[in-house]
């Protein structure tokens, strides 16, 4: 990806929360954008997202998000000036959510080497 990919990436995920958070205060407040992957051609954007809550309010935030697309796109490319404003795609950002299973196992894991810890250090009586 190149570094004009990434500039404009970075610019219309910093934009499109800001309109999300300013706007639709009330429908976003669990919505919390992770990234933005522009195709080469700078037309498309893919807008990842991750929203708290469980599965029902990810499902809730991609049908709004869903909702309010064309209203985002034409308020980005009112405050962002580039030759094309894309079309912005969607999607559910898996990775605070694995990132979260993993260090429930790890606090797991750990727990167990404490109590096998704890269990050998206790002395021997005769």
């Amino acid at each position: 990806m190149g570094q004009r990919q990434i500039r404009v990436g970075e610019l219309i995920k910093r934009e499109l929360s800001q309109l999300l958070h300013s706007r639709w205060q009330k429908e976003s407040v669990a919505i919390t954008l992770t990234g933005v992957d522009v195709s080469p051609d700078l037309s498309r954007a893919r807008v990842y997202y991750s929203a708290f809550g469980g599965r029902d309010n990810s499902a809730r935030a991609g049908k709004f998000l869903m909702s309010v697309r064309g209203r985002l796109r034409m308020m980005l490319g009112k405050n962002v000036v580039l030759k094309r404003t894309p079309e912005l795609e969607f999607v559910y950002d898996r990775s605070i959510e694995r990132g979260a299973h993993l260090m429930e196992i790890f606090g797991e894991l750990d727990a167990e080497e404490s109590a096998k810890g704890a269990g050998d250090a206790e002395p021997k009586s005769d």
